[in-house]
């Protein structure tokens, strides 16, 4: 197993050093200056929003030390995360129908296929949100956020209409059912005299 797939099923909390603004030579400070700030204040337990956030933030920066050459974050561009996803790809648990499976279109497939295994859209959108909020939370401007870019976008876009076409799973946006309106609460009948 490689060290970027044990990284993402490690549930290891340490924090992530990365510096998006400094040179390597200080992200020690960085370090410093968030243990000291983070002994100051009593410890608090992370959320499981903020633990997997973390995790995935790791294994994005586990993913750009392996890149070859090695990517620093200040670098690192929309064209970088669309292969980080498609690198991912080969962890996933999706059954994705090709065009020419027999099954393609079928939600609930009655016998097993040879199409591959990929990640889902609803997992990809979700790691996307938690990693482009990381990356702002460690000092990145949202202006150049990469996982903010328009290639990012429309490759969930294309991701979430391929899987839902060989899925036969409609991504609607569904509609929110209101209430139906509670009848106004009329006096009880008088009694006849």
């Amino acid at each position: 197993m490689d060290p970027i797939t044990q990284e993402m099923l490690s549930s290891s909390t340490e924090m992530n050093t990365f510096s998006t603004t400094s040179p390597p030579s200080s992200s020690s400070s960085a370090a410093t200056t968030m243990g000291s700030s983070s002994s100051a204040s009593s410890p608090t337990t992370l959320s499981r929003y903020e633990n997997q956030k973390r995790r995935d933030w790791n294994t994005f920066g586990q993913y750009l030390r392996n890149h070859r050459p090695p990517l620093s974050l200040a670098r690192c561009s929309g064209a970088h995360v669309l292969e980080f996803l498609r690198y991912l790809d080969q962890f996933g648990k999706t059954k994705v129908h090709t065009q020419l499976c027999p099954f393609f279109g079928h939600p609930n497939p009655p016998a097993p296929c040879p199409c591959p295994l990929r990640q889902a859209w609803g997992s990809l959108d979700a790691l996307i949100g938690r990693l482009r909020a990381a990356y702002e939370e460690n000092g990145g401007k949202p202006e150049a956020n990469p996982f903010g870019a328009r290639a990012v976008r429309l490759y969930l876009r294309e991701v979430r209409d391929s899987q839902s076409k060989a899925r036969g799973i409609s991504y609607e946006k569904k509609k929110r059912k209101r209430p139906p309106p509670q009848p106004a609460s009329l006096p009880p009948p008088e009694r006849g005299t």
